[in-house]
């Protein structure tokens, strides 16, 4: 990368790099609360190990870290996302530069990241592997594509810290490499770039990076892997041909809904020149059209002998998000004028960068008005203020993570635990008085203590179950008098 190129990207960095401060900014005016994926981050900073359940531990070990140097926070969680989500947007812009001469065309396609919904606001109200995903996959990016146009030691080793830090992402990331791999050795033009030697580098640092969870998935396969093709293979006992039937379908379907909302803003930017551009080719648009046919082969693997029923759209992220590049791609080889084209793109980016936070805080702020609750609604920290007025615990049982993870936000010196996650055994035999909270959801059957509890505490404690109570607190930006219920009960209170 020239200083040239970087100088021709600086103000496209400089625009993001404020927009994800906004959104920084936004997410700790919104609520105190967290959602599921961030209070998963923080119930499992606990603890350090090489694997935590069905998701491999990448973003697990990056929070763990940042939290060691900062304390455990809000402002910490959202951080450390816009951050992965902003070198991931500039590794991006790196590697659309590589490959465009027209600068406009480079910019357009960097911003166009923005125009996927999965990836522009979905990964900002929750997803946090997801983001780990797609940082680690503009690494590999940017280094597959330096290793083939400007090969070099430093490029073997960029693409192997991108597929170390993918795989250890989400498993999924392992089909965007073999695509890579794929689609570069049909192309004799690009051979020699995989039979360098300097491919070596790249597994070996991959194995480095990988290797601590390599040797924890070797005996917890079963428990990594269960929940995801629970997911995917859910049927509801459908005969095979409706099961393939239904897998195909979900995985047309996650495409439209991935890149559909991109293609129509390219299409209103560019007009009837785009049907142009989809004729047009080039060795790049080539290479990726090979590596995102390679991609939908595997994913149609899994459907039709592995039994996957519904693909969602996220899963898509490893590879699809390439496709703004693919399209500017497709365009500067059809030689379409672009400067007009850009002037039209601008004002798009200008309602995305507006509307998106506007979007996140008034979802959760338009609750007093609609009466209609999120997750960020709920008063978790006002509930456990109010609890250790009670008392102080020394020890907190919570009835799911989601509300393990708002409990310890508040309380991170005292050890919580989670009824729905085993693996964390801390020994709590002489904490006393133990907390034990649970969600009261509205039109819940019972206020009782959940038996899940009830038998933990015996299996665990030898404890029988104590008198349930409940509490009722007001909710953030509540309409009326509306209040979230929350049961809770005390073990050898004083």
């Amino acid at each position: 990368m020239t200083e040239t190129s970087l100088r021709d990207m600086r103000w496209i960095f400089l625009l993001l790099a404020a927009y994800f401060v906004l959104q920084v900014g936004v997410r700790l005016a919104t609520s105190h609360s967290l959602d599921l994926d961030e209070a998963e981050q923080v119930f499992r900073s606990q603890w350090l190990a090489a694997g935590y359940g069905p998701q491999p531990p990448f973003y697990n070990w990056l929070q763990y870290t940042v939290f060691q140097f900062t304390g455990v926070s809000l402002a910490a969680l959202s951080v450390v996302k816009n951050l992965l989500l902003f070198i991931s947007y500039l590794l991006y812009g790196l590697t659309a530069r590589l490959v465009l001469r027209d600068k406009a065309l480079a910019a357009i396609a960097t911003l166009g990241l923005l125009t996927i919904p999965q990836m522009v606001f979905e990964m900002q109200r929750d997803l946090t592997h997801t983001v780990a995903v797609f940082f680690s996959a503009s690494i590999f990016l940017y280094g597959f594509v330096r290793s083939l146009k400007q090969p070099s030691l430093a490029s073997y080793l960029i693409t192997g810290i991108g597929i170390g830090f993918g795989l250890l992402a989400k498993y999924n990331f392992s089909i965007l490499p073999a695509a890579a791999l794929i689609a570069a050795l049909a192309d004799a033009r690009w051979r020699a770039r995989i039979f360098d030697r300097r491919l070596a580098v790249t597994a070996v640092v991959a194995l480095i990076i990988t290797l601590p969870h390599l040797f924890w998935l070797k005996d917890n396969l079963d428990f990594a892997t269960a929940r995801t093709l629970e997911k995917m293979t859910a049927s509801d006992n459908a005969s095979y041909p409706m099961q393939v039937a239904m897998g195909v379908s979900s995985l047309l379907l996650a495409i439209v809904s991935f890149a559909g909302l991109t293609v129509a803003v390219f299409a209103a930017v560019f007009g009837r020149n785009l049907r142009l551009a989809f004729v047009a080719r080039s060795e790049w648009t080539r290479l990726l059209e090979r590596m995102m046919l390679v991609f939908g082969i595997g994913i149609l693997l899994l459907i039709v002998f592995g039994g996957a029923a519904g693909i969602k759209d996220r899963w898509l992220v490893p590879m699809l998000f390439i496709v703004p590049l693919y399209l500017c791609l497709k365009i500067e080889a059809a030689g379409i004028e672009t400067g007009k084209a850009f002037r039209r793109f601008m004002p798009v980016v200008a309602v995305i960068m507006i509307g998106v936070p506007a979007a996140l805080y008034g979802s959760v702020a338009s609750a007093r008005f609609s009466g209609h609750y999120e997750r960020l609604n709920r008063p978790y920290a006002e509930m456990l203020a109010t609890l250790r007025k009670q008392a102080e615990p020394a020890a907190i049982l919570a009835g799911d993570s989601l509300l393990a993870g708002n409990l310890r936000q508040d309380i991170p010196d005292v050890p919580v635990l989670s009824v729905d996650y085993p693996g964390f055994k801390p020994d709590i035999s002489g904490r006393r008085p133990l907390l034990l909270v649970w969600l009261v959801p509205p039109k819940a059957g019972s206020e009782a203590l959940p038996p899940a509890m009830a038998q933990w505490l015996q299996t665990n404690l030898g404890v029988t179950a104590p008198e349930a109570l409940v509490l009722d607190v007001p909710y953030l930006y509540r309409r009326g008098n509306d209040s979230y219920r929350f049961g809770y009960a005390w073990v050898d209170q004083q």
